[in-house]
């Protein structure tokens, strides 16, 4: 009798311990009673019929790294649904551009489940699922665009994957929050044919810059060669407008002093024009003096300066 005792109360015990069941924050069981799904627990305690209600398990994947370093992807049976934020790093694909060119991508997926019901109950396997809609999906977009706006475009190629994925697996009671691109990488005869396009670029750019510096020098020295002449000029023309002043206003001097002596001012100021170009002949270097052949005229216009100088 008190064996029978003792194996109903290691029954109790099983069962009240299969009975209760603790849900850690951010998780949450899908219980199934008889084969039919009866609830949800969240997170904290919870007490079910052992025998009767059953968890429903669901596949999740995981990635791991090995001693190596090395990553591989592992897919577990989880009787809990994990309702935290997810990341799926999926291993490289080769899609093609529009323009024929076979590049390799490394993406990342971002999700939360939503609704762990249809997560549940409208996927056979959601990691599968998620993979396999990543994959065709950035394939389409990929084949969508060139190469060179491919390796430009992340931003809007990101933006453009997380919609469409996001709408797809909305039946799935997944939310997809963000899709990165990690690599873009293009094969090594297009990389070396990209790196001699752009030296070939940079090198045109700075021949232009190089020409459009060598004119605007060219512009500037010219505008600063038209300025210093035309200040010149002014100069010139100051300078002249000051010597007619001065010859006006003496010659007016000149006549004034000269009417006293009855003398042509006419003669008085040739005299002078020829007593200076005599003096300029003299201070030559040249021993020779050539007197020019109208000395009579010059003698007329000393005899005009002595009248002046007597008076």
């Amino acid at each position: 009798m008190t064996i029978i005792f003792i194996i109903l109360a290691v029954l109790v015990l099983i069962l009240i311990s299969k009975g209760l069941v603790v849900i850690k924050q951010a998780q949450v069981m899908i219980i199934e009673r008889l084969g039919k799904y009866n609830r949800t627990l969240e997170s904290g305690l919870h007490i079910i019929w052992p025998v009767v209600d059953k968890s429903r398990q669901i596949n999740w994947r995981y990635v791991k790294t090995d001693f190596k370093g090395n990553k591989y992807v592992q897919i577990k049976t989880e009787s809990r649904i994990d309702l935290r934020e997810t990341v799926y790093d999926f291993p490289r694909q080769n899609v093609i551009t529009s323009d024929n060119v076979t590049i390799e991508i490394d993406a990342l997926l971002y999700f939360q489940v939503t609704d762990p019901v249809k997560a549940t109950y409208e996927i056979n396997n959601l990691p599968n699922a998620i993979e396999k809609l990543t994959q065709t999906t950035l394939r389409n977009v990929i084949g969508e665009l060139e190469l060179d706006k491919t390796l430009t475009s992340r931003d809007t190629i990101n933006t453009k994957l997380r919609e469409i994925l996001d709408d797809a697996t909305d039946k799935w009671g997944v939310k997809v929050n963000r899709v990165e691109l990690q690599d873009i990488n293009p094969p090594q005869e297009i990389k070396i044919a990209m790196e001699k396009q752009m030296r070939a670029e940079r090198d045109r750019r700075a021949k232009i810059l190089e020409a459009e510096g060598e004119k605007r020098s060219a512009i500037l020295v010219a505008e600063g060669d038209k300025e210093a002449k035309i200040k010149r000029a002014e100069g010139e023309a100051r300078a002249k407008v000051v010597v007619a002043e001065a010859e006006a206003k003496a010659i007016k001097e000149i006549s004034q002093a000269v009417k006293t002596t009855g003398t042509d001012p006419a003669q008085y100021l040739l005299a002078v024009k020829y007593i200076k170009a005599f003096n300029d002949i003299v201070q030559k270097d040249d021993k020779t003096v050539v007197i020019p052949y109208e000395a009579s005229a010059m003698l007329g216009s000393i005899k005009a300066l002595e009248k002046v100088f007597k008076s």
